[in-house]
């Protein structure tokens, strides 16, 4: 049970119809919620046809009156209705403020000091609490509380809630007003009580017009700074409406309008800090994680983990929820806690990839071979994004994964997503033969497009020649009876690579073949890869002159990269300090140092 008081320090902003209709949108997901009318001196949710009981029902007044009398507080069902409007798939009570026909003799027979200086007061409102959570068991308590500074205020705002909404116009008698009350509410956390209460900030009646002036926005750093809000303030603004004479619930009626929207906002915040909520937990997560991602917090340290320890003692067997918990304690460093809340997610069930890919992330350094083995798990599974999928491979390196293409996390994808993977993988020789596996049943899938299976045929060239196997790259490149003279820049460069690595000759006519093209393309190419394959082709037919102008304009170029950059030398993608040194060796190459050889050639004889 969560108990969530609406004040505000004066009237006319709003505060009961905010109320309400957060009350029935929290029952229209399927939430047992009990509303208590505890305005007392201005009382009317029973007003509201949604929240009028089914038959006539006592309220706060009659109960805290019999409980005078008789010194026993009465048993709360009594005084609590259900309502009769219909409010979707959850129950909706309310307990009003008492019955109207002596509403105003009973209510002037209560002194509220009296009650708690000599009459335990304290004691029979935390006895009524008890009550409503064994009568009815509801999700949420919303109460209504009145306005200014009463005893009964105190009751409402400090006593009885979880949380406490305060709606206000941003004005300086609001500002003046609230200070007060909010410090009070603040001071709940110290002892005795060590009652920390949620505030929920919302700037209500605002009207939608600019702020050229920037008077909204003064006005609103003065409440920032008196009231020290930990988040921005959520907003109601005026709605103009005739609806209102007739009080109509928006998130019921009319749930697309923007004060139907804003009602929302403030349920699915206060719903955020109810660590029983499942929904308000994992939004409170989320919201978490997207604050982190932007680099701020969503509230403070302290708070955050008092929240989050909250969620994890409430959700203990919910795998979704801890596994979203473990994402978030990834997220900020603490690696071994993320470890066990993965552990947790996938023992109670939430065994999807993503928790077996996200416990192989944080256990990669202490625990190799099981982060290899989940790696494979999410490897063995259908419907892995291809980005994981990279990942997973990078982590099942210490795992048997066989021929990579053929696993099902693989074979799932389609061909422009594998051509994609693929791709990414090229960062060594191993990758390489990783990726040829992959691109190889692309070539012959009637699936592809021509132009996929074409692209395919492009790529694994380049993974044959990075993993050492240039024979079948010089046969792919050549296919049936293709020619030099027939291929395109990229093929017959690669072509010629293919050749020098097969047979340890170097093929003038491949090489011219590039150069030629070069030469007949207007377009002045300036990417540092393309201008060290040019430097290497020049080389191959004797210009050693512009050879060594193309590697020195791909030096230059590759400072302005960011990222790795795929290297002819090495076929794959490096940094930029091995491009260089690749280059050293293309240059020393040119220079007349014949010894000088591609790394694909040297590592496939060692």
């Amino acid at each position: 049970m969560y108990v969530a008081t609406f004040y505000s320090f004066k009237g006319g902003v709003g505060r009961t119809m905010a109320l309400v209709n957060a009350a029935v949108d929290l029952a229209g997901r399927g939430r047992r919620v009990l509303v208590v009318d505890f305005d007392l001196e201005a009382p009317g949710l029973d007003t509201f046809d949604l929240l009028r009981p089914r038959t006539p029902t006592p309220g706060i007044i009659d109960f805290v009156g019999e409980y005078l009398a008789s010194g026993r507080a009465p048993d709360v069902e009594r005084f609590i209705g259900e309502a009769s409007g219909g409010v979707g798939d959850g129950r909706l009570w309310v307990m009003p403020s008492g019955l109207q026909d002596t509403y105003a003799a009973n209510f002037n027979q209560i002194d509220w000091g009296a009650l708690y200086g000599q009459h335990d007061g304290y004691l029979m409102f935390e006895d009524l609490k008890a009550q409503w959570k064994r009568a009815i068991e509801p999700d949420y308590v919303l109460i209504d509380s009145r306005t200014g500074h009463t005893d009964v205020g105190g009751i409402c705002t400090r006593q009885l809630p979880d949380a406490v909404a305060i709606l206000f116009f941003p004005n300086e008698q609001n500002l003046r007003g609230l200070t007060k009350v909010v410090a009070d509410i603040r001071s709940e956390k110290e002892a005795p009580r060590n009652k920390a209460i949620d505030l929920h900030f919302v700037m209500s009646n605002v009207p939608d017009l600019d702020d050229e002036d920037s008077i909204l926005e003064e006005q609103l750093e003065a409440f920032r700074r008196r009231l020290r809000f930990e988040r921005e303030p959520m907003v109601v603004h005026r709605y103009d409406s005739l609806s209102l004479l007739n009080q109509v619930v928006f998130t019921k009626d009319r749930p697309q309008s923007r004060l139907a929207k804003e009602y929302r906002e403030l349920v699915r915040e206060i719903a955020r800090r109810n660590s029983a909520d499942r929904d308000g937990a994992l939004d409170y997560i989320e919201a978490a994680r997207e604050r982190w991602r932007a680099g701020a917090r969503y509230e403070s340290s302290l708070k955050a983990d008092r929240v989050l320890q909250e969620i994890e003692e409430a959700h203990s067997r919910d795998g979704e929820v801890l596994f979203r918990l473990g994402m978030l304690r990834e997220n900020d460093g603490q690696t071994e806690w993320a470890a066990s809340l993965y552990d947790r997610a996938i023992d109670a069930g939430y065994d999807f990839p993503r928790a077996y890919y996200r416990r192989a992330r944080v256990n990669a350094a202490d625990d190799p071979k099981g982060a290899s083995e989940d790696a494979l798990r999410v490897l063995k599974s259908e419907g892995v994004s291809p980005p994981m999928v990279r990942q997973a491979i990078r982590l099942a390196a210490r795992a048997s994964t066989g021929d990579v293409g053929r696993l099902r996390a693989v074979a799932s994808l389609d061909a422009g997503d594998r051509l994609w993977l693929a791709n990414a993988l090229m960062e060594s020789p191993h990758d390489d033969r990783i990726a040829a596996s992959i691109l190889l049943p692309i070539v012959g899938d009637e699936q592809a497009s021509e132009k996929e299976r074409a692209a395919a045929r492009g790529e694994l060239s380049l993974a044959y020649i990075g993993a050492g196997a240039c024979a079948e790259a010089e046969a792919l490149l050549r296919g049936e009876g293709q020619t030099v003279g027939d291929m395109d820049i990229r093929d017959a460069f690669n072509y010629g690579m293919a050749i020098w690595g097969a047979t340890g000759a170097v093929n003038a006519e491949a090489f011219g073949r590039v150069v030629a093209l070069d030469r007949e393309d207007p377009e002045k190419k300036e990417q540092p890869n393309y201008l060290q394959c040019m430097a290497v082709a020049c080389w191959g037919v004797g210009e050693t002159e512009t050879a060594a102008q193309y590697a020195d304009r791909a030096r230059a170029a590759v400072h302005a990269v960011r990222g790795p950059e795929f290297s002819c030398w090495r076929y794959y993608r490096v940094g930029e300090a091995a491009f260089l040194e690749d280059l050293d060796d293309i240059e020393a190459l040119i220079g007349g140092d014949a010894s000088r050889r591609p790394r694909f050639m040297v590592d496939a004889v060692h």
